[in-house]
């Protein structure tokens, strides 16, 4: 029996819409998970539930090889209002699913029920339903939980939707793929006064300015010019009023690489840097550098599978096989560092109103249920090959 097709994915248009109505923040996904365990029961996988905090996994064996596959898809949303004016949009104040994670479970749920139906395979699918994907940390969270001792997988696949491509396109890169991210927190200590007095002060403002222009010389002057760097300043802080000279001021940055000796670089000119710029002001500076995640590297072997599988499902025409790497992270890369894999993306729309993931107005594209189901379906087929 196919469930992918029009009549059938109906289901999961409706879970989908459900899950968009009802979002929950990182290590909160509670209703979502739940219906997430229930699903899989009904389609006779073996769940495990908890895992990481609200993970939730779903075992299925066919067959008596030893080989398995994973399967991932995120479920948390994000702390924004929404305003995509979609009958179906989420009924919590201040959250929303604006990044397609709502998409991307009912895909795999999908799924989920296409390969126990067929069980058109030998060896075992672990379907992976991860929390707080968006700076929680889910994927750290399930693995510190055994997640790939109890559940060994031989390789790992993960989809996100990604706008600006058509609805149902799907975009591959081998090697490093979207950056590591890290956030530094920056305080520079000076000495308050009088507006109009300020050789009796020390002005961390000037100081916290001069450190913002000189912070851009490091990826202008600092690192391999084909080399992807970014830092950002996110936040800067200081002072009340016009005629008062603050006694310190906080920098909030961002700092992103493709490359793991580059990510190194930079944090090492950074300290460096603003070390110098405030004792050359004669200030002092505290730097709190909080590691985010990791470089996203997709493996050679399961790249080019996993391209081949959607080309033959959906023609050339339908695919890009190498595209560009993305300066955006991902804490599937965590899970990369552990098993080989590949993280690839589905065009989520390409027309003048297509909206952006992160933005208030964006909602994912149903139609892409389908086909990332089918996706997903033969992918197993052919990893786990009679």
């Amino acid at each position: 029996m196919n469930v992918i097709n029009d009549e059938e994915i109906g289901e999961f248009i409706s879970i989908r819409r459900d899950i968009h109505q009802h979002p929950e923040l990182a290590f909160e996904e509670h209703r979502t998970a739940k219906l997430v365990a229930e699903k899989l029961k009904e389609f006779g996988y073996k769940v495990f539930e908890g895992i990481g905090g609200t993970g939730v996994v779903g075992v299925l064996k066919c067959g008596d090889s030893q080989i398995s596959i994973g399967l991932r898809a995120d479920m948390d949303a994000l702390p924004i209002e929404e305003q995509s004016g979609a009958s179906w949009s989420s009924k919590n104040n201040g959250v929303m699913h604006a990044c397609g994670h709502d998409g991307h479970t009912a895909m795999l749920l999908a799924a989920a029920k296409d390969i126990a139906l067929n069980k058109d395979f030998d060896g075992t699918v672990n379907l992976i339903f991860q929390p707080a994907e968006e700076g929680g940390g889910g994927a750290l969270k399930m693995m510190e939980d055994g997640l790939f001792e109890r559940f060994p997988c031989d390789s790992i696949f993960a989809i996100h939707n990604m706008p600006g491509y058509p609805v149902g396109h799907f975009v591959f890169r081998e090697g490093a793929a979207m950056s590591s991210s890290d956030y530094v927190s920056i305080k520079i200590r000076g000495v308050g006064g009088h507006g109009g007095l300020p050789h009796k002060a020390c002005d961390p403002i000037v100081a916290a300015s001069s450190i913002v222009m000189a912070l851009q010389t490091i990826v202008s002057r600092n690192t391999d010019p084909q080399q992807a760097a970014v830092i950002t300043v996110g936040a800067f802080n200081s002072g009340h009023a016009n005629n008062v000279i603050p006694s310190h001021a906080n920098l909030e940055l961002s700092v992103r690489a493709l490359d793991s000796k580059v990510r190194a670089e930079l944090e090492r000119r950074i300290k460096g840097l603003v070390l110098a710029q405030a004792e050359s002001f004669g200030l002092s500076t505290e730097i709190e550098w909080k590691k985010g995640y990791a470089v996203l590297v997709n493996s050679l072997a399961e790249t080019e599978f996993a391209r081949n599988v959607a080309a033959q499902l959906f023609g050339e025409k339908n695919i890009t096989r190498q595209g560009p790497a993305l300066t955006g992270s991902e804490d599937f890369a965590f899970m990369l560092e552990r098993v080989p894999g590949s993280y690839l993306f589905i065009g989520n729309g390409d027309t003048p109103g297509s909206c952006m993931v992160h933005n208030p107005a964006y909602d994912f594209n149903d139609g892409n249920i389908a086909v990332g189901a089918l996706f997903w379906s033969e992918l197993v087929k052919q990893f786990l090959k009679n």
